[in-house]
């Protein structure tokens, strides 16, 4: 029932795309960090912070990579996580760890600044000790998201509960997975839906059938991602042609 009340919600409200195309991987990495240093430059001097929601899985790594040696007012960069495997914390599976190993090891930001998700407790207590972190948190900056060859994106799969109405729950956990661990937690669509914007990170051929079903309009996770002034969605050049 949640599932057909969730797809009616999806086609009564369409979603803003922009599609920006890489020529190459050096391209498609100076084009996101370009995107991340400028959200946060023009959050700093608007409201002397930067929201950023932090996308796992390996198409970010050499985004993250490429920051660690970039100069930014560092201090002021406040980090979240989209979604968590339920994993132990040094896991290398597990987002949190990615990101360390690529970045956030390597610059100033202060530990409290880096929200990670407690995978290791359990999705459903990890769940809710993120919602509670998250309370009187604003709208992101920027919430980066990933796309998955089923079109899945943060751990919102098919088949699930997304939460897309206003008043959903911020953060879900996720019991039934289809990729292994089944256990995750997630912030839900709604919850990934309050940002200033949204970056989706697509590379690989494996996506493109993904990019097709985006494109036609089917109720792909990726679609219900609404944030007010839509979506760009950074594509690699080898999937440019399924745009």
């Amino acid at each position: 029932m949640e599932q057909m009340e969730q797809m009616e919600q999806m086609k009564q409200a369409t979603q803003t795309r922009r599609w920006l195309r890489a020529r190459d991987d050096g391209a498609f990495r100076r084009r996101a960090v370009e995107t991340i240093l400028a959200t946060a430059g023009a959050a700093i001097r608007e409201r002397g912070r930067f929201l950023l929601a932090l996308a796992g899985g390996g198409t970010p790594r050499g985004i993250y990579e490429t920051l660690r040696s970039v100069r930014a007012d560092w201090a002021k960069w406040h980090l979240y996580f989209g979604d968590e495997r339920c994993a132990p914390r040094d896991d290398p599976e597990r987002n949190s760890r990615m990101a360390a190993d690529a970045w956030l090891s390597h610059v100033p930001i202060p530990p409290a600044q880096i929200h990670v998700i407690p995978g290791e407790l359990g999705a459903r207590e990890a769940a809710a000790a993120y919602a509670a972190s998250l309370r009187g948190v604003g709208d992101f900056d920027l919430v980066l998201l990933g796309l998955g060859e089923d079109g899945h994106t943060a751990s919102l799969f098919p088949g699930g509960d997304w939460e897309t109405a206003p008043a959903s729950a911020d953060v879900l956990p996720v019991f039934d997975a289809p990729k292994p661990p089944p256990e995750r937690v997630s912030l839900s669509a709604a919850r990934l839906s309050r940002a200033g914007k949204a970056l989706f990170l697509v590379s690989g051929e494996s996506k493109r059938q993904a990019i097709a079903d985006w494109r036609s309009g089917r109720p792909i996770p990726a679609a219900a991602i609404r944030p007010p002034a839509g979506v760009d969605v950074l594509v690699s050049a080898e999937l440019w042609e399924s745009r």
